[in-house]
């Protein structure tokens, strides 16, 4: 079995509190786009993985495409096997929850090749456990995902926007991003609301307006070359341009994918890791 695991975007980002075990309660709109891992997945005696494409990550047991085919087998106590390959192209550090992608593809595609049968619901219960990102890298579309990105309310019908994404620099901490954001002493919230609205009736200039992404000062901070990145997408026909999770990767939305594609291959010889690509309704697509 083969399939393509999707990256994803914020199209914003809020932090509206923090539980008590510490992790912080979001706000936030995300969307799968078309840049993606590529997952084989082949029945076999025992749970193997093995890597390629760029980044090339290392094939050991913290990678979550191996945890989430574990994971699976002790939640469901299933006894099959299986020989994963995971062919890399989604950036790492970069904000667009590659790792829950593919361990979201892989609990997608072991649940058809194992036939165990689990309800969406089900599958998402057993994501939540290896991250935040991971339910939504399983259910995709654009959702307004609240808690600690366990409540996803979908929104139908949403347009499909042309992007640029860059990854301007170096990955960042996700963990090292949230401390130093409750070290900040003014936070610019956006208007998630009138964001969403603005989508669901492609109105990218009130969407700009209402737009936001709370960590994106703290990692600017620490990676002034994300800001260089959005403002070059904007200066290159970008309707709206900004961070997505905690960084590094930006993206810019244009008018037409013609447009997303001038604008890469103009950003290219600055930033070789620029690629154009565009929204999706689904996360995960089988091959």
């Amino acid at each position: 079995m083969k399939l393509l695991a999707r990256a994803k975007i914020n199209w914003t980002l809020d932090i509206t509190g923090r539980r008590e075990d510490g992790y912080h309660l979001m706000d936030m709109l995300m969307q799968p786009v078309t840049l993606a891992d590529e997952i084989t997945l082949e029945i076999a005696d025992t749970v193997t993985l093995t890597c390629g494409g760029s980044p090339l990550l290392p094939a050991d047991e913290h990678h979550l495409a191996l945890r989430a085919a574990l994971a699976l087998q002790k939640a469901t106590g299933c006894s099959k096997g299986c020989a994963i390959h995971v062919e890399k192209h989604i950036p790492v550090g970069a904000g667009m929850g590659g790792g829950s992608a593919d361990a979201a593809g892989v609990l997608y595609g072991l649940n058809i090749l194992w036939e165990l049968g689990l309800s969406p619901a089900a599958l998402e219960a057993i994501g939540l456990t290896l991250g935040a990102d991971v339910p939504f890298c399983l259910r995709g579309g654009l959702t307004r995902t609240t808690g600690i990105g366990d409540v996803m309310a979908d929104q139908p019908h949403a347009p499909i926007h042309p992007l640029c994404v860059i990854q301007p620099c170096e990955g960042l901490s996700t963990k090292e991003v949230f401390t130093d954001y409750h070290a900040m002493p003014d936070i610019v919230h956006p208007a998630t609301d009138d964001a969403l609205s603005a989508l669901l009736t492609d109105d990218m200039t009130a969407f700009d307006k209402a737009a936001g992404n709370v960590m994106q000062t703290v990692s600017v901070q620490k990676r002034p070359p994300i800001e260089q990145a959005i403002e070059a997408l904007r200066q290159h026909g970008a309707v709206t341009a900004w961070m997505t999770g905690s960084g590094s990767a930006v993206f810019g939305a244009f008018n037409s994918q013609a447009d997303a594609d001038a604008a890469c291959a103009a950003l290219k010889p600055r930033w070789e890791r620029c690629w154009s690509c565009a929204t999706a309704r689904e996360s995960i697509v089988l091959l």
